[in-house]
């Protein structure tokens, strides 16, 4: 048994790689590579060996080493960067190859030639909060070398690393022992923040210029309407125009979690565009994503882009505030952590998640009684309850989604988001269909690149009576957000907008989708058999009514209004009904 423990020791790692190095290899692969090669044999090997550490292995531009002394590795690091800073003097900063570098002290498994463990997350997220030509180290590197060196460190303060459990204590070293000039650093605000860097212009045509600007001015007024979404202002952003910018810097200097990047390049008549969404404190993508378009169309792409980008990246930014959450205890974490913790919950079809979303909501207005959003999300969560029958006491339940809908319309009067989700729950679990209607139109006045308040809109649409309009506003939630967790919901509502025009078919391929994105939707089972029913196609109609009974067994004709969508037109209603028994729902 003792032969087959891991073996384990303390040790110092350094993790490096190239900043830009994408950008660089981009520009010219074969000549990156070469240049690559010729720092690595003649500065970092030797360098690496002189030191006494042992190269663990090395991935495309990174590399990673082991030393038995703190002392060595930091030494090492150091000689290295001041080697670069010359070898870089001649070269010009579009192709200058900078190393980030970063070191930790701690418990390595080692497994043949490799190692693993913490010690060496931790080494490979200090390398990526690292500035180029730059140094990162944990509190323990500095307290071991401490005294022993000609080195001044700056405090970069507590860091949540990706996937390390525990904040680090991170310090940034100042090479030579220089004091050098930085922004101080930002606190993050206590919700998402995103900083849109200028994009840069590819095409070798400088009057594209203006073009890649209008797009970041697009991009950054329709993310400013997110009132959940703190978002820098143009001309702070535009301060590292025509600058080679680390992102992680970036996220430092501008106290921002998230930073989105781009380029446009043009080729005769075509444009293309890219955008990227980075997490700032880890480097890692988020989202990418391109666009084409012909150059005559250059402003309708611009707003394309721009609507595209933005109901990309809104849903990424809140996946990605969601998991960063669910890193933290749960008996430690504020009211809005709390929050993202509740929305983890809310799209899974199951009574006990959205049961203990609704009751981590309520926790978190407990704590901040003026979070709109909060009440918003918890009055929402009684659409679920409806649509899936798991409510109770219909009176009472139906009596409380509304006193969390309108108050959360009190305090968020100006958030398209809580309009839209409040003015949703007023419509269908209250059955107030003006109301709700009414906040759902003023949600898409405040911000019509919402995602959320098209779906909505689209599913009121159908309520009242106009199901083609209903089919458009479904598919511009679907287009900005073509990705999103809601995806089934959105095309729930086409299909029952097919279902009210007598597009039995269309109405089968929609909800069909449904099923696919969310095979247990108990809605899109009944629009779906629905239809197949009154297409004729009973034997279709009679299976989805039996995997219905499954999830439902208590679903009668006589109850099918409680789960109902509250139709204005009585034939729409009628015609609901008459599908759903022609399936086969026992009366």
């Amino acid at each position: 048994m003792a032969e087959e423990r891991a073996q384990r020791r303390l040790a110092a790692i350094m993790a490096a790689d190239v900043a830009g190095y994408s950008r660089l290899m981009g520009a010219d692969e074969e000549d990156t590579l070469s240049r690559l090669n010729a720092h690595r044999r003649e500065l970092l090997d030797p360098k690496i060996g002189e030191h006494r550490g042992r190269i663990v292995k090395t991935t495309g531009d990174g590399i990673l080493v082991e030393f038995a002394s703190v002392v060595d590795a930091l030494r090492c690091a150091i000689d290295i960067q001041h080697a670069m800073i010359a070898r870089n003097a001649d070269t010009g900063a579009e192709k200058r190859i900078e190393f980030r570098i970063g070191i930790n002290v701690g418990d390595i498994i080692v497994d043949g030639g490799d190692i693993y463990g913490d010690g060496v997350n931790v080494a490979a997220r200090l390398e990526g909060l690292a500035d180029p030509n730059g140094i990162c180290v944990s509190r323990r590197v500095l307290e071991d070398t401490r005294g022993k060196l000609d080195a001044s460190f700056e405090d970069a303060g507590e860091q949540q690393l990706k996937n390390i459990a525990w904040p680090v204590q991170v310090y940034r070293l100042r090479l030579g022992g220089k004091t050098t000039v930085s922004r101080p650093r930002l606190t993050l605000p206590d919700k998402p923040s995103v900083a849109i860097l200028p994009f840069q212009n590819m095409s070798g045509d400088p009057s594209q210029e203006y073009f890649a600007d209008g797009v970041v001015e697009d991009i950054t007024t329709a993310l400013s309407r997110f009132r959940n979404l703190f978002v820098i202002a143009r001309n702070s952003s535009f301060v590292y125009k025509g600058r080679a910018v680390d992102v992680t810097q970036v996220g430092r200097e501008l106290g921002v979690r998230y930073v989105l990047e781009g380029s446009v390049r043009k080729a005769g008549d075509r444009l293309r565009i890219t955008g990227q969404l980075i997490d700032a404190s880890t480097g890692a993508t988020l989202w990418a994503d391109r666009f084409d378009g012909a150059f005559a169309e250059i402003f309708d792409l611009q707003d394309q882009v721009a609507a595209n980008v933005v109901g990309a990246i809104a849903p990424r930014v809140e996946d990605a505030e969601i998991e960063r959450a669910k890193r933290k205890p749960t008996d430690s974490i504020s009211a809005y952590d709390r929050y993202l913790h509740a929305l983890a919950l809310v799209n899974r079809m199951a009574r006990e998640s959205n049961d203990e979303a609704l009751r981590l909501f309520s926790e978190v207005i407990a704590r901040d009684p003026g979070f709109a959003l909060a009440h918003a999300r918890a009055a929402h969560c009684y659409v679920r309850r409806k649509a899936n029958s798991w409510m109770v006491d219909r009176s009472q339940e139906t009596a409380e989604a509304e006193r969390l809908a309108r108050r959360a319309i009190e305090l968020g009067r100006d958030d398209a988001v809580v309009l839209s989700y409040s003015g949703h729950t007023l419509g269908y679990v209250v059955g107030d269909l003006d109301d709700g209607a009414a906040f759902i139109e003023r949600a898409l006045v405040l911000n019509a690149n919402l995602a959320t308040a098209w779906g909505a809109s689209g599913w009121m649409k159908v309520c009242l009576g106009d199901p083609d309009i209903a089919v458009e506003h479904a598919a511009l939630a679907m287009r900005l957000s073509p990705l999103d967790p809601r995806l089934f919901v959105w095309q729930f509502t086409t299909a029952l907008a097919h279902l009210c025009a007598g597009r039995y078919d269309d109405a089968v391929i929609w909800g069909e989708r449904a099923l696919r994105e969310q095979p247990l939707y108990p809605a899109a089972m009944r629009i779906t058999a629905a239809s197949h029913a009154l297409a004729r196609r009973l034997a279709e109609a009679q299976k989805l009514v039996e995997r219905l009974r499954q999830i439902d067994p208590l679903l009668r004709m006589s109850n099918l209004g409680d789960s109902m969508p509250p139709f204005r037109r009585p034939e729409d209603r009628a015609r609901y009904i008459e599908g759903i028994r022609l399936a086969g729902l026992p009366e």
